[in-house]
């Protein structure tokens, strides 16, 4: 299949309430395809042995055959979670579908172990439960986890309630329990994954985001900025950055990188060069940003081919 395709389609199983909320949609075979393209009948066939009520959670299993033009605004909520499942498919790269506009399709679900809930009356509907077993709330949220509807192969997770589905996870990479990635954001190669990914973001092969460290979304205070990493890199423990590195780059431990700070530029021989202020060192590749720990100074120092490796043993997933 091209991926130069903008058209894509999924014949999946909706849960949907009494009133027609339609709590979510699993897609296990989406395509870069037309529906008309989309002739999978043996799934089809398997999807439909699945329809039905749920009488305990309140909702009824149908199913949807869904078609999404990825370059405009999704048109309801089956097609939100067919984009969403195209990203953690891998089929598509985080940033290259529109998702304008998602979240007013989407509703706030009690994700169990039983499957997804309404939120209205979910005491009642946990007691209907009951019968089933022990109920487990994994979230209450839009988003579920990645695991319950994917399961991307070449990969580890340590923590499946750290990762949303959307989110995409290359071959090879790792997210350790403290890891966590957002939807429309990841890996695209084998990574390590201890600290945050948020919505965006997106990191190059061969990085290692360290434990703690955290690189800024354009979710919170509406920011527009798409924040990537190149290959690479290495975010130290507890650091992190508010913009794009290149690759061959090292922010040391602790140390956050924002587009307004100010940054002493050092030459090969250790000499002041200039500053800048860290938008405009954005993207540049080969430097180490350090803190001096005498003046406080932030410093960006080349770093001489110097190259982050990551434990190629611990990478073969």
């Amino acid at each position: 299949m091209s991926t130069d395709a903008r058209i894509a389609s999924g014949h999946g199983l909706a849960t949907v309430t009494a009133d027609g909320t339609v709590l979510d949609t699993w897609f296990p075979a989406p395509v870069l395809a037309p529906l008309s393209q989309n002739d999978d009948d043996a799934l089809l066939s398997s999807l439909r042995e699945a329809e039905g009520q749920d009488a305990e959670r309140g909702v009824t299993l149908k199913v949807v055959s869904v078609e999404a033009d990825l370059d405009a605004e999704a048109t309801g909520t089956s097609d939100v979670w067919l984009r969403l499942h195209l990203l953690s498919h891998r089929l598509v790269k985080p940033n290259s579908i529109n998702l304008d506009g998602i979240f007013g399709h989407l509703t706030n679900v009690v994700w169990t172990n039983f499957g997804p809930c309404p939120l209205e009356n979910f005491e009642t509907t946990r007691l209907k439960l009951r019968a089933r077993g022990h109920v487990t709330v994994h979230s209450i949220d839009k988003f579920p986890r990645l695991v319950d509807y994917v399961t991307p192969q070449g990969v580890r997770i340590g923590d499946a309630d750290r990762v949303r589905l959307g989110a995409h996870l290359a071959e090879g990479t790792t997210v350790m329990h403290e890891g966590f990635i957002n939807f429309n954001a990841g890996t695209l190669g084998a990574s390590m994954v201890e600290g945050r990914i948020s919505a965006g973001v997106v990191v190059g092969d061969g990085t290692d985001v360290g434990g703690g460290a955290s690189i800024m979304g354009t979710l919170s205070g509406g920011g527009k900025e798409k924040i990537t990493l190149g290959e690479g890199v290495l975010l130290g423990a507890n650091s992190g950055v508010g913009i794009s590195l290149g690759n061959d780059c090292v922010v040391e431990a602790g140390l956050y990188i924002t587009a307004g700070t100010k940054v002493t530029v050092l030459d090969e021989n250790g000499e002041v060069s200039g500053t800048a202020k860290g938008s405009e060192l954005s993207g540049s590749s080969g430097l180490l940003f350090l803190r001096d720990s005498v003046t406080g100074q932030v410093q960006a120092r080349p770093r001489k081919g110097q190259k982050v490796e990551l434990n190629a043993a611990l990478h073969a997933n």
